[in-house]
């Protein structure tokens, strides 16, 4: 059985070239490109895991963080934080969501995005 993604990412070169490099790796993604959608996109689908920009229109990252963890299948949802954001503060606010991981974009390829990903849902 193959492993859902959620991409919930704003930016449209990266929001496709992450998908593009989770399915080669035989992940089936499903994609959104702002907080609001993805949030309602992951309580109707309940992907296994989600990966979560921070700076986006309507919901940011860590609203919607906060109100998927409000819900009860939320509570257990595996979310990695993919995020330009590299500073102390934005960090540890997605740990105390009770993220599986924080990836920053610009210190990661495609390829450690995706290894990341696996990891994320197979360990903890």
């Amino acid at each position: 059985m193959e492993k859902t993604v959620l991409l919930i990412e704003d930016e449209k070169d990266i929001r496709e070239a992450v998908a593009e490099a989770l399915t080669d790796a035989g992940f089936k993604v499903g994609t959104a490109t702002n907080g609001m959608d993805g949030l309602a996109q992951a309580l109707q689908e309940h992907p296994d895991i989600i990966l979560l920009d921070l700076i986006m229109p309507g919901y940011d990252g860590h609203t919607v963080l906060e109100k998927l963890r409000q819900d009860p299948w939320g509570k257990q949802a595996r979310v990695v934080v993919l995020s330009a954001m590299d500073d102390a503060g934005n960090i540890a606010g997605a740990y105390d969501g009770d993220i599986t991981s924080y990836i920053i974009k610009a210190h990661n390829s495609l390829d450690e995005i995706v290894k990341k990903v696996r990891e994320s849902l197979y360990t903890s």
